[in-house]
């Protein structure tokens, strides 16, 4: 076998790819023809049978089974970038408008505002509304998310905080769930720093106790502090506000609560041992969310839910709008949907404002091809 020379290949190479990358330029330049076109008379730039028909030709083009994939998936994503120009296309002519009814104002209302949080009083959340709005926010709390989500929609809270993600346990899923199912919209977030502390009675002592109360995720973020007493009898309740009630409606001085500093000021109690959360980068994240579909000229993050056919590629080509529109995603999720079987929506987070015309023309992109789509939010 002769020796081959890599130089001459690779001239060869760059020969070919030249003349590909002019022969692609050519392409896209009769796309935006297409694009004009389908403006005229109104019709979806997705047409589905006419690329299924393209595909199939491209691949009898091809002398064997290798080459037949390779020509499908070469085309698929020449049509799909070729979508993403002319999606672009109908962004700019309609760039003056706001596709989604969002409203932007200076920022958002604070004043007569009432403000609803799940759990009782010293819960995180009403810690981080506090963070948000301040401590003097006329405020109220409720048993459920849910019930916190309706009072939104019939406007008897102007605004709900919810917690949406933890950094050490991830999402909280029935969150995403709510945001879906009501016509509400996140406004704005706040990230609190979890740290938990052991609280007891103002008579009360390391020494004098016996039964810590607390969330079980809570005692298992503490388990290294909890188990260095291994006569300490750890018991799960609902919440870490509620443990610390508890601790004070007993009034026992052998009783202890893990809970915040924050559980500690409303309820009276005080601080065995602060710091107890193993780690230190234990923050909770959570959202504000309005009726009202508005967003602060400040707001950089937007969070859209949607669902994709089940096909190949769907999630793949639908990634590729957020790097042809060069916009950053931070999360990304999936979540099942309840009586569909192996269906999903899927949660993106990413940054960018409703003004920034890439934004509108990778929302628009993504809704066109998406089976359901939600705007869950600019803040």
């Amino acid at each position: 076998m002769a020796n081959l020379d890599l130089g001459e290949i690779r001239g060869q190479l760059d020969e070919i790819d030249s003349n590909i990358a002019a022969d692609l330029e050519k392409r896209m330049e009769l796309c935006k023809k297409v694009a004009e076109y389908k403006i005229s008379v109104g019709k979806q730039v997705l047409d589905k049978e006419r690329e299924e028909h393209k595909l199939c030709a491209v691949e009898a083009l091809a002398e064997n089974d290798f080459m037949r994939q390779c020509n499908r998936d070469l085309f698929s994503q020449i049509m799909a970038m070729s979508r993403r120009l002319q999606y672009g296309c109908i962004g700019a002519q309609n760039k003056s408008e706001d596709m989604y009814g969002f409203e932007k104002v200076d920022e958002i209302p604070r004043d007569n505002i009432k403000v609803v949080y799940q759990g009782v009083e010293g819960a995180y959340s009403q810690a981080a509304m506090w963070q948000y709005f301040g401590e003097e926010v006329d405020s109220y709390n409720v048993e459920l998310w849910r019930d916190a989500m309706e009072d939104v929609k019939n406007k008897k809270a102007d605004y709900g905080v919810f917690p949406i993600e933890n950094s050490t346990a991830g999402s909280v899923s029935d969150i995403n769930d709510l945001l879906i199912e009501y016509d509400n919209y996140i406004v704005g977030e706040v990230e609190l720093k979890i740290s938990h502390a052991l609280l007891g009675l103002e008579a009360s002592s390391l020494s004098d106790i016996k039964k810590i109360y607390s969330h079980p995720q809570a005692l298992m973020q503490s388990q290294s502090f909890l188990n260095s007493n291994r006569d300490w009898q750890q018991i799960s309740v609902k919440n870490t506000a509620g443990a610390a009630k508890k601790v004070l409606d007993d009034n026992d001085v052998s009783q202890a609560a893990v809970a915040s500093k924050y559980a500690a000021k409303v309820y009276g109690l005080k601080v065995l041992q602060e710091g107890i959360t193993d780690t230190d980068v234990n923050s909770t994240r959570f959202i504000v969310v309005s009726k009202k579909k508005i967003y602060e000229k400040s707001a950089n993050k937007i969070s859209i839910c949607f669902t994709l056919p089940n096909k190949s590629g769907s999630l793949y080509n639908t990634l590729g709008d957020f790097v042809y529109n060069h916009l950053n995603m931070t999360k990304i999720e999936s979540r099942p949907i309840k009586n569909q079987k192996w269906a999903y929506n899927f949660f993106v987070d990413f940054e960018g404002s409703l003004d920034d015309l890439k934004v509108k023309n990778a929302l628009y992109a993504i809704e066109q091809e998406a089976s359901s789509f939600k705007l869950l939010g600019n803040y």
